[in-house]
């Protein structure tokens, strides 16, 4: 522990001294003068003060004023020895953010103990937040390892259904990764956006109820077919929503609402602008994006640019346009590079 002596006196100063020397396992640092003495505290921290109130240029009441506005020494305890009797300069101690009081002449019985009780006081305090930081450090890495395994759990979980879609290439990572941009560029919390970026990749999970019939069909559906197809959006739903995790709340928001259209021409319920979660709309355009650029059974693939002009062409209709904007413009206005867009994260 380490005591600090502030005295302009060098009688008094070296009296003090002492007796925090006899308190035992205690470094003990002297000044005469506040302005070091303050510059050393600020710099090289300290564990308690002792300072006198009449001192010249700066008085222990604009000291301990001073030690209260810094960081590293806010916490300190400080002891104020001082003659003076007027009740108005304890109070102004008092307020400055002084700990104790010592009358002059000082007791040495009685200053050792006040520092033995101080010291220790401070000594159980720093072991408390040792232990807080400890245990701040235990909580946050333990966080972590439960949301690195939460993501990758959802990962693999949605992957499966990839490999019955027949979507290869990491489609899953894609729309992840689309879909945390938009987010990000729309202004969206940083706590947003990773939900965002894990809801994002079970859009399709109602697929698992779709006959692999038209699931898997190469050509063109019939309009019984595309009915039946539609009812992925619904299904979805029904298998993520009612949950306690709001990860799987916002995951069955978005797989009911991605195939809605801006101009209220979607599925399933024909909503229009933003009565359609903000989610549905963001990956709407990263899953129709990402769908026209990968081959599927259906179709082969699309061009990067030819994909960029269908979304451009079809923004205020099939797509809300601020959407489509955070998508494919920067924060300048300029176009993104095609590589980014093409590429999963």
């Amino acid at each position: 522990m380490r005591l600090m002596v502030v005295e302009d006196n060098k009688t008094s100063l070296l009296i003090l001294t002492r007796l925090g020397e006899l308190v035992g396992d205690c470094e003990v640092v002297s000044f005469a003068d506040p302005t070091p003495a303050l510059a050393c505290a600020t710099s090289e921290g300290c564990d308690l003060i002792l300072v006198d109130y009449w001192m010249p240029g700066v008085n222990g009441v604009d000291f301990v004023r001073a030690v209260r506005t810094h960081a590293r020494t806010a916490d300190v305890p400080v002891v104020m020895i001082t003659s003076a009797a007027d009740r108005s300069v304890r109070q102004a101690a008092i307020d400055a953010g002084a700990t104790d009081f010592l009358m002059k002449p000082v007791d040495p019985i009685e200053l050792r103990a006040r520092l033995r009780n101080l010291l220790a006081l401070r000594q159980a305090i720093l072991s408390e937040k040792k232990r807080a930081e400890w245990l701040s450090r235990e909580v946050a890495a333990a966080t972590k390892t439960i949301a690195d395994r939460e993501e990758e759990t959802i990962m693999r979980m949605v992957r499966a259904i990839e490999f019955r879609d027949c979507v290869t290439g990491g489609h899953v990572d894609r729309i992840a990764h689309h879909s945390k941009l938009i987010g990000e560029n729309l202004g969206l919390s940083a706590e947003e956006t990773r939900e965002l970026y894990l809801a994002a990749p079970m859009h399709d999970i109602g697929k698992l109820a779709v006959p692999d019939a038209i699931l898997l069909k190469p050509g063109p559906l019939s309009d019984e077919e595309r009915l039946i197809m539609q009812q992925h959006t619904v299904q979805g739903h029904a298998i993520l929503a009612d949950s306690q995790a709001p990860l799987l709340r916002k995951a069955a928001e978005i797989a009911l609402s991605h195939h809605e259209r801006f101009d209220g021409r979607g599925y399933p319920h024909g909503l229009r602008g933003e009565a359609i979660p903000l989610s549905g709309r963001i990956v709407a355009v990263a899953d129709v994006f990402d769908a026209l650029v990968s081959d599927r059974p259906y179709k082969t693939a699309w061009s990067v640019e030819r994909a960029r002009a269908y979304l451009l062409e079809n923004s205020g209709s099939q797509f809300d346009p601020q959407c489509v904007r955070a998508f494919l413009f920067d924060e300048s206005g300029g176009e993104r590079l095609i590589d980014t867009l093409s590429q999963a994260a």
